[in-house]
């Protein structure tokens, strides 16, 4: 079992296995030139399960593979298929902007993947173009469809944008909700890297939006899930909300994260991290075991996102750890 230096029970691994992104989001790399850390520079997939064997031996339990965009990393599914083979019972998911799913989703399913979480942020073109820079919907939408007819369990993220796609909250809730699938509306985590323009939904706001089609009642959050879940009255459908800014979101984490070049992070927002690269390269499987605990150890009680206050702004690029 792995325990951090605040008690918490950490069971959760995060792989970022690239931090090329097909999409430029307004919340995330508007303006990231697409110029990347060098290939030689990323850890072999064999060398990042190297890693993930050592965190699954001493009780990571749930792995969530994410990037930038990971269904842009080749051989994906070799990957997923090694995890998967180490341990059939881990929970093995993976996080994607959905575009390449069509001709992606038979492959990951075959290759052991149980779960994935896929952004749409809109449902009209034009919007969803705005947001990404690019014109992404219908390739997104299909890729949904063809997730769940390939027997993979699905939930949506949207991140709600003031005066982009604020409007759409509900629009988006019942498309999830017509297919028996979770919703999440995340507030947008202020970061340097993102669009100066923009301004994000708090929590309440949301969920003000929801109640005025609807009577809602707090279910509260799943064991350390950092979504707090909603159900409606009038349809028992629950969708949920992720709040970083509320101050018990860090109460339970049970989360690390590690990045494609070996960098080992304790939270999101920080932007302290060890690097596991050369002990995984040497094969010094007690260095890297040594170098996850002291991560452990030293893992903040919270993230510093405040209210309002732009000082509390993260210079963490999330397409490098995956959000």
């Amino acid at each position: 079992m792995l325990i951090d230096g605040h008690g918490r029970e950490v069971n959760y691994l995060r792989v970022s296995v690239t931090e090329r992104c097909n999409f430029r989001c307004q919340y995330c790399m508007p303006e990231t030139p697409f110029s990347w850390a060098p290939k030689e520079n990323l850890l072999s997939f064999d060398e990042l399960f190297k890693f993930i064997k050592i965190a699954i031996d001493q009780g990571v339990n749930k792995i969530r593979i994410t990037g930038g965009e990971p269904l842009l990393r080749e051989n994906l599914d070799y990957f997923i298929k090694l995890i998967h083979d180490y341990k059939p019972s881990i929970d093995l998911a993976l996080t994607t902007n959905g575009f390449l799913l069509p001709e992606s989703a038979q492959r990951l399913k075959d290759a052991g993947l149980k779960r994935l979480n896929i952004s749409l942020d809109s449902l009209k073109p034009a919007v969803a173009a705005q947001i990404a820079q690019k014109n992404v919907l219908a390739k997104v939408l299909s890729g949904i469809e063809k997730a769940l007819e390939v027997g993979l369990k699905v939930k949506i993220n949207m991140v709600p944008l003031k005066g982009i796609n604020d409007s759409e909250i509900l629009d988006i809730l019942e498309y999830a909700r017509q297919r028996d699938i979770r919703v999440r509306f995340i507030e947008y985590m202020e970061n340097s890297h993102a669009s100066s323009e923009i301004q994000g939904m708090h929590g309440r706001e949301i969920l003000e939006l929801v109640k005025k089609r609807y009577t809602i009642h707090k279910i509260g959050r799943q064991e350390s899930s950092p979504s707090f879940n909603y159900e409606i009255e009038e349809n028992g459908y629950i969708f949920g909300l992720i709040d970083p800014h509320k101050h018990d979101f860090c109460e339970d984490c049970n989360r690390i994260r590690l990045t494609a070049e070996g960098h080992l992070i304790p939270c999101l927002y920080f932007d302290e991290a060890q690097s596991i690269a050369e002990a995984v390269k040497s094969n010094d499987i007690d260095k890297a075991a040594a170098i996850l605990g002291n991560v452990l150890e030293n893992k903040p009680k919270e993230n510093r996102w405040g209210n309002d206050e732009d000082e509390n702004d993260s210079n963490r690029a999330f397409y490098q750890t995956g959000g």
